[in-house]
């Protein structure tokens, strides 16, 4: 081929390198069909992992060196079979043929040979213009390559010609870069699409723990950092590079060293399942060491590009490795396709090629394609179908170009600019399978999730759940999963088991994935958003030990339904009725001397405070308001020292005319003329008065929630927190008072019978005293509802202490012995106790 240069008018391009090829006359084959459109096709028939250029002098490979690859040989049929369907077709390009110049890339050892090739004229010359509006090459259009390095290369030509590129296997990303590569299509998902897969794959199965191989080139590096941007939640027990070897057939002993040390990390590696992003040709030795080396029930995660590689699979005792998952282009039928490819080719008439072309002989490619026609047809057509798709698409958008209708099409000069905006708009069906571009340049052709089966020669890769570029979701046919695990269980590949509930991770590694379970702490919560902290519940809330969630604290008050409250308002209702009996009792015999004796008026302020502090009594009970509170604080306190303050002066009193009188006549008659008993009850009153006052301001009677030290769980609702202060003050006064009664009671021990209230004022000062030392004693132990207990029984003992205890005698006399409330029974009294005294 020479190159020959015409430039219209200066243009700074340089070009240094005249690429000069010799390349002996070939009868026309499969790689050859003449017609009115040519498209041109690029399949690895021969593969070689590395090039190897000829530093000397510039020539074109020979491929036919290399080894053969069956499954491009299928795509080559796959893209003449399409070209034939549509000839024969007498509606998609009526009265237009289609022909093709298919070349031999070597993988990408020969991919800017057939390019320059393709990009020529007639003359096999390309020419370097300022403008190639006018500018017809030899095809139209280019299908393939197959891999994605070879297909980037091709691209950065084929985009300064505008014409059309449709690749049938490359995923890289970079071919979605519409300013560089403007006429680059794909008719396969990217990259990006099959890394979801994956890692939708390891969540399905909760692998978070893996080993990562990749191929040291661009496929597998850009792979790779595709995988660690999409990661989340997964980490990397070990990650390395495959070598790349220059060479399939022959391995180095540098890179046996390497591959070598890739297996025993593999084998030593905690992590059970190993992705590995690698094109085919790079695995055969790595597989070969693993099954030396004795690799065994691991779960491998293939990339697409080796997913289903029959030459992998025959691999002998590849099946001890383990279970093998792949990523694979969605499989599909193409009617009449397996026969085709098996078929003879028919020759042009059998006339020689008057020209050099670009093709090279295939001679071995039929027999070996009949040899492994078994395994083609159960791997399916699925990169065959891409390559069918291509022509079709191309074909459709010369459809439109041309105008074509069920009768013919505008045969015209189509230049390939012209073809790429019709094929961004293609959208049509083939095989009930929709064919649309998107924005990116990738047709969404699903991926599906398949996996090796050794057992099934007739379906070795199987299909298990399939993948749509839509939603991003894995929906799983089968779950007819052959693991190599006992009873067929899930593999496990966790650095550490998942917390069970309530735990916290604590890392014991740098990775995320290793870490410890730590209980959470009772009153603390594991938040979902966070599993390595446990965090404290909120006020008023609450939580056992291991819990993701706070409950509210279970709230204590003294309940109406408790046995001990219904008890303690029975003996408040019974007492309230016995205060009621008395007071109209007395009150029917008010100017009786038993009546007088107890203290006459005073009596009935006694018994009204009585029958208020009984009523006070359900204040105790129920939920706390701020009303229940100020009546607990205040009511009882100063009822109860209206009580005992009438029964200190009462018992002064009688001592005071016994024997103040002849002690302290003048004292006793300031006594007497000035109502002293009012006197001293009105500043009692009056200094409680103040000390509740106090109280209040200094213990606002407000409930509140106190926390229970022993029982966090469990929040007491009462009436203040300083609750055995406010206690404190409000019996000050009456331990005075009644201190005072015991020391008048011990002084009237000797009086009159009658006129003796010793023993009765004991035994209410007793019932008093020992209610206190009791409620203080619970309160120094205990806390939250007992106390609230306590002091409601306290009340009630000591209002039933003055009522039946100082009342009670009284009525027992006026009711069963009223002999003796007379006046002359007391004046007897009197007599005999001065006689005593004389």
């Amino acid at each position: 081929m020479k190159i020959r240069t015409q430039i219209s008018r200066p243009v700074t391009l340089s070009i240094s390198v005249l690429l000069t090829m010799a390349v002996s006359e070939t009868q026309y084959s499969d790689f050859h069909l003449a017609g009115d459109y040519l498209l041109g096709g690029l399949f690895s028939l021969h593969t070689e992992t590395m090039s190897s250029p000829h530093l000397s002098h510039s020539a074109v490979p020979t491929c036919q060196a290399y080894k053969l690859k069956i499954a491009s040989y299928s795509h080559l049929r796959a893209m003449r079979f399409a070209v034939e369907q549509i000839n024969n077709s007498s509606t998609l390009l009526p009265g237009v043929s289609l022909g093709y110049e298919m070349v031999d890339v070597c993988y990408f050892t020969n991919s800017i040979h057939p390019i320059l090739y393709f990009l020529a004229n007639e003359h096999s010359v390309v020419q370097l213009q300022n403008n190639y509006t006018h500018y017809q090459p030899r095809v139209l259009a280019v299908i393939g390559p197959d891999s994605s390095q070879a297909a980037v290369i091709v691209a950065h030509v084929l985009s300064l010609f505008l014409i059309p590129q449709i690749s049938y296997r490359a995923t890289t990303n970079e071919l979605n870069d519409r300013e560089r590569f403007p006429t680059a299509f794909r008719a396969i998902s990217s990259m990006e699409q099959q890394i979801v897969a994956m890692l939708l794959l390891l969540k399905e199965f909760q692998w978070n723990w893996i080993n990562i191989l990749y191929s040291d080139d661009d496929y597998g590096r850009q792979n790779l950092q595709l995988l660690w941007a999409r990661a989340t939640g997964i980490c990397v027990a070990m990650q390395d590079a495959i070598p790349v070897p220059r060479s399939s057939q022959r391995l180095p002993l540098e890179l046996q060293g390497k591959i070598k040390a890739i297996v025993s990390k593999v084998i030593h590696s905690t992590a059970k399942v190993v992705i590995v992003l690698s094109l085919d040709l790079t695995l055969p030795f790595f597989f070969q060491e693993a099954v030396r080396q004795n690799v065994m029930d691991l779960v491998w995660i293939a990339a697409e590009a080796w997913a289903t590689e029959p030459t992998l699979y025959n691999i002998t005792d590849l099946w001890r490795v383990g279970t093998i998952l792949g990523v694979a282009a969605k499989e599909f039928s193409i009617p009449g396709f397996d026969d085709f490819r098996v078929s003879l080719a028919k020759e042009d008439n059998g006339q020689a090629s008057d020209q050099t072309t670009c093709n090279q002989a295939c001679d071995q490619c039929l027999g070996a394609a009949r040899d492994a026609d078994q395994t083609m047809r159960a791997q399916g057509e699925r990169t065959d179908f891409s390559v069918y798709s291509s022509v079709y698409i191309v074909a459709r958008a010369l459809h439109r170009l041309l105008g074509c209708n069920t009768t013919g099409c505008h045969k015209r000069m189509v230049y390939p600019w012209q073809l790429v905006p019709e094929v961004k708009r293609v959208d049509f069906s083939l095989l009930d399978k929709r064919i649309s571009f998107r924005k990116k340049g990738n047709t969404p052709n699903s991926f599906e999730i398949i996996q090796w089966k050794w057992d099934q020669p007739n379906n070795p890769f199987q299909k298990i759940a399939s993948y749509s570029t839509k939603n991003q979701k894995l929906l799983f046919t089968t779950q007819n999963i052959s693991w190599h695990t006992p009873n067929n269980t899930v593999p496990i590949s966790v650095c550490s088991q998942e917390c069970e509930y309530g735990q916290r991770r604590k890392p014991i590694r740098v990775s995320s994935c290793c870490f410890k379970c730590i209980d959470c702490e009772a009153g603390t919560f594991l938040n979902n958003n966070d599993p390595y902290n446990c965090q404290p519940c909120p006020a008023h809330q609450w939580s056992s030990a291991r819990s993701q969630e706070c409950y509210p604290r279970l709230l204590k008050y003294l309940e109406w339904q408790e046995g001990t409250t219904v008890v303690l308002l029975l003996f408040s209702v019974l007492g309230l009725i016995a205060t009621l009996v008395i007071s109209v009792t007395f009150a029917i015999h008010s100017q009786t001397p038993v009546v007088k004796s107890a203290g006459g008026r005073m009596c009935f302020f006694m018994l009204v405070s009585l029958i208020i502090g009984f009523i006070n009594v359900p204040m105790y009970v129920g939920i706390p308001t701020e009303f229940k509170c100020v009546c607990r604080q205040t009511v009882f306190s100063l009822c109860f020292t209206v009580c005992i303050s009438c029964i200190t002066v009462r018992s002064f009193q009688i001592i005071s005319i016994f024997k103040m009188a002849a002690w302290l006549p003048k004292a006793y008659s300031y006594w007497m003329k000035y109502n002293g008993q009012y006197i001293f009850i009105t500043v009692i009153l009056a200094l409680k008065v103040a000390i509740i006052v106090t109280n209040v301001n200094i213990n606002p009677p407000a409930p509140v929630l106190v926390d229970l030290k022993d029982d966090p769980s469990i929040v007491v609702l009462q009436c203040n927190k300083n609750y055995k202060l406010a206690l404190l003050m409000n019996g000050s006064l009456d331990t005075c008072l009644s201190i005072l009664c015991f020391y008048f009671s011990y002084m009237g021990k000797e009086l009159p019978k009658n006129y003796n209230e010793a023993k009765y004022i004991t035994l209410c000062m007793t019932c008093y005293s020992v209610s206190g030392i009791a409620i203080l004693l619970v309160m120094s132990v205990y806390s939250a509802v007992l106390v609230t207990m306590c002091d409601a029984m306290g009340v009630v003992i000591n209002l039933l202490g003055i009522s039946m205890g100082y009342f009670g005698p009284k009525c027992y006399l006026i009711f069963f012995h009223p002999e003796r409330n007379t006046a002359a029974y007391f004046q007897t009294a009197i007599q005999s106790y001065t006689m005593r005294q004389d």
